[in-house]
């Protein structure tokens, strides 16, 4: 019973950055694969990175060298650190426990 609630987004300029945090109560993310998609206008659901629970990460090749997935138990949080940021990163980034739980997202617009 999972419940999360993502906060961080923003409008940036590109090259900007920002923190995307996923905050879990219900459950604890310690025991959870964590991941974030996004969803850009007329375009599907995409994930973007995966943190395990041994903190093992993977990236879509398009986040790859920019962004940063991270998670503190402690705190029952999950973070995406996202540099670099490009106009087709413009988004809603939703938060998703072990495929099942999701967020209601955060929007991210990249522009000048």
């Amino acid at each position: 019973q999972v419940q999360l609630v993502e906060s961080g987004g923003g409008l940036v300029q590109p090259g900007g950055s920002l923190r995307l945090s996923c905050t879990a109560s219900g459950s604890a993310i310690s025991i959870l694969t964590m991941r974030w998609y996004r969803q850009g206008p007329g375009k599907q659901r995409e994930l973007v990175a995966t943190i395990t629970t041994t903190g093992n990460t993977i990236y879509a090749d398009s986040a790859k060298g920019r962004f940063t997935i991270s998670r503190d138990n402690a705190k029952n949080t999950v973070y995406m650190q996202m540099n670099s940021l490009k106009p087709e990163d413009t988004a809603v980034y939703y938060c998703n426990a072990s495929g099942r739980s999701w967020g209601q997202g955060t929007q991210v617009t990249v522009s000048s």
